[in-house]
């Protein structure tokens, strides 16, 4: 339960006097539902302005501050041409004060005829004339608080000004409660930080502020390894089972070659971890193609050769029905009952299901999130594979392992490689393998950068593709054309590619089309009916069609590298040689550049992680989810490489050294977890 010191932070912006349902929607847009959401929502920007007596005083381009006097008005032509303001300085130089719209009354209301005002704004030459547009402050002379010399800019969105988000600032930081520290003493002191209060001020004041900038990060990664390290503590102390296979369904798998070296060593840890009773909780990581599934399969026969059950989650239905009909082919002729559960599943296939899974007659079950429901039960559940596992929070993961009798083993897989840093970061709690071999047959997909302009030559060469007997992906960035965007959409350039090549050849599936729709497709192109197959990224994992040969990504600049990356091991699944295809913008910039470039030379997909959290900035630690489960709202990437191992040793400290929650530092440490919203694993914890 969060501690009543907090409570003043966490209560609705919609209490707050002045915030209505107005205010509130675009407040909503920007995330800030509640007080601590625009206490961590900092400005990015500063605005110096210039106090002057005089107008000469001032230069051309600056934003300035200045008493006038109104002299006369200069209405526009009609309601909607530009309102202006005549005003002198006390020398009598003249700046003219330009409204746009329809403001006149507001320009007459804040500047009556010979009175004297406070005016801020950018002063800029219109031919020979001075001229302000649109004041950002208006103030009496006596006013002298009224406008700011240096003022914070913050992240906005339409409805809602600089001026009313800096005024809910000055409310949060209010009620910001004086709190114990909770980081090292002697960190802190070499840090030269401030405290966490005059953090938050300094923070506000001014973006360049570094230390304070530092220090709320610091808080925030210190937070996320702490939580992380309490819920590995706790899942060591539940007690689980050894599972030990025999080896007769393992051994009896039909493999058209035989395992990597990466694979035989990976499965040694697996089957270590699982022959001990502590749960095991490990990611395996793994290239595309590298051979994941065929390493947790084995997991898995190995639990039900120990009598037991063992789960496959999946993200999606388009994934989990590809998990299903690949472990289908390779359990051909093995004494193994395999089923499948998503949210389609319905009636009587689903309760036989349910019993299948109850009675222990289902070995192994498949399935989205469906398999974390109530209703589902399990005989004896022994092991749980998450694929694709940064699409799922940690506390979401650790749902599942509450469907045994006893504490599961946990395996999670991902096929998106995770930078150094943001594995530590997201997942320190768990014990790393990772595939770094590639099966003998998957040969390099040749990438080429090719411009958008050149889309008639591309459609030329797609058709001789397809007539070769060949299939491809074409991949856009949207689904429906936008007036907003001239990105490419998947419906219009399937429309296109269909009047070119025939409507039976071309086939659309994304992401908000019916589930039994996006079967049906898919299905069409696994056989071979379709030729090509126009997508959203909904194609990224989980589909494995060999006959493609060709990727086309269109405006690939719109894409992360590891999104990219994900979609080009779509191809070269086959024989014959497969090339991924580009198209770019004509106008790009450097990083984007940089980033096609690394994509043309190289198929590494663990050298393409790091440069992708390189390249990326702090706006776009979190825009692929590939940095996984945690939301950093106040550290940025690079504050991230930077303060994290100090947070990860600090945080070591207090777990091992200190006591952890129940330490002498616990308590302050529990209010940071809290704060920073870390706090599913105090419950965690004391549940184990």
């Amino acid at each position: 339960m969060r501690p009543d010191i907090l409570n003043p932070l966490f209560a609705a912006l919609t209490d707050l006097k002045g915030v209505g349902p107005q205010l509130a929607k675009p407040l909503a847009r920007l995330g800030l539902d509640r007080v601590v959401d625009v206490l961590f929502h900092l400005p990015t920007g500063l605005i110096s302005r210039v106090p002057v007596e005089r107008l000469d005083d001032a230069q051309p381009g600056q934003t300035i501050i200045v008493e006038v006097a109104a002299q006369d008005y200069r209405p526009g032509r009609s309601p909607r041409a530009p309102f202006g303001v005549e005003a002198f300085d006390s020398a009598g130089d003249h700046v003219r004060l330009v409204y746009f719209g329809r403001t006149s009354g507001l320009a007459r209301k804040l500047f009556p005829l010979g009175e004297k005002r406070r005016v801020s704004g950018r002063l800029d030459l219109y031919g020979d004339m001075r001229q302000i547009v649109h004041p950002d402050h208006v103030a009496e002379p006596g006013d002298e608080g009224g406008i700011a010399v240096h003022e914070p800019v913050y992240p906005l969105t339409e409805g809602l000004t600089n001026a009313r988000l800096s005024q809910l600032a000055a409310v949060a930081l209010e009620r910001r409660p004086e709190l114990a520290e909770w980081i090292d003493a002697p960190l802190l002191a070499s840090r030269g930080w401030p405290a966490w209060r005059d953090a938050l001020d300094r923070a506000h004041a001014s973006p360049r502020d570094e230390a304070a900038r530092d220090r709320l990060a610091y808080d925030e990664i210190f937070a996320s390894q702490v939580a992380l390290m309490l819920i590995r503590e706790g899942l060591r102390t539940r007690k689980g089972r050894a599972i030990v296979g025999d080896g007769r369904l393992t051994g009896a798998l039909q493999l058209p070659f035989g395992l990597t070296g990466a694979q035989e060593r990976v499965g040694r840890e697996i089957a270590g971890d699982m022959a001990q009773d502590t749960p095991m909780l490990r990611m395996l990581q793994g290239d595309v193609g590298s051979g994941k599934t065929l390493v947790a399969l084995r997991a898995m026969l190995a639990a039900v050769e120990a009598g037991t059950q063992a789960a496959l989650l999946a993200p999606t239905e388009i994934l989990a029905r590809q998990h299903f009909a690949t472990l289908q082919k390779m359990l051909a002729g093995l004494p193994v009952n395999l089923a499948i559960l998503t949210g389609r599943d319905k009636g009587r296939a689903r309760e036989s299901t349910l019993m299948g899974l109850a009675d222990g007659s289902i070995d192994i079950l498949v399935g989205t999130h469906a398999i974390f429901q109530q209703a589902v039960s399990y005989r004896d559940l022994a092991l749980v594979v998450v694929d694709e596992q940064h699409r799922f929070g940690v506390a979401q993961r650790l749902m599942l392992t509450d469907k045994g009798a006893r504490p599961p083993h946990l395996l999670v897989m991902t096929a998106t490689p995770i930078p150094r840093t943001l594995l530590l970061a997201n997942h320190g709690e768990m014990d790393v393998s990772r595939l770094d071999e590639m099966p003998p047959g998957r040969t390099p997909v040749d990438t080429r950068v090719v411009s958008v302009e050149r889309l008639d030559e591309v459609v030329a060469g797609l058709e001789r593709h397809l007539d070769g007997g060949a299939q491809t992906y074409w991949v856009c960035p949207l689904v429906a054309e936008s007036e907003t965007s001239e990105l490419a959409a998947a419906e219009e350039r399937a429309a296109l590619l269909r009047a070119r090549l025939g409507g039976e050849r071309v086939g659309l599936v994304h992401g908000q089309m019916k589930g039994a729709d996006k079967d049906d497709v898919m299905a069409r192109f696994a056989t071979g009916e379709i030729g090509v197959l126009v997508a959203t990224t909904v194609i990224e994992v989980g589909v494995d069609v060999p006959a493609a040969s060709l990727m086309i990504v269109e405006h690939a600049e719109n894409f992360g590298l590891a999104q990219l990356h994900q979609l080009r091991g779509r191809v070269g699944r086959g024989a014959a040689k497969s090339v991924c295809l580009l198209l770019r913008s004509p106008n790009l910039s450097e990083t984007a550049r940089e980033r096609l470039a690394l994509m043309r030379e190289t198929n590494d997909g663990f050298v393409i992680a790091e440069k992708d959290l390189e390249l990326r900035g702090g706006g776009e630690l979190l825009g692929l989810k590939q940095s996984g489960d945690a939301d950093y709202r106040v550290a940025n990437a690079e504050q991230l490489v930077r303060l994290l191992p100090a947070a990860h040793d600090d945080a070591r400290l207090f777990v091992e050294r200190d006591g952890g929650i129940t330490g002498k530092r616990g308590e302050a440490v529990r209010l940071c977890l809290y704060l920073f919203e870390r706090d599913a694993a105090v419950p965690l914890l004391r549940s184990g």
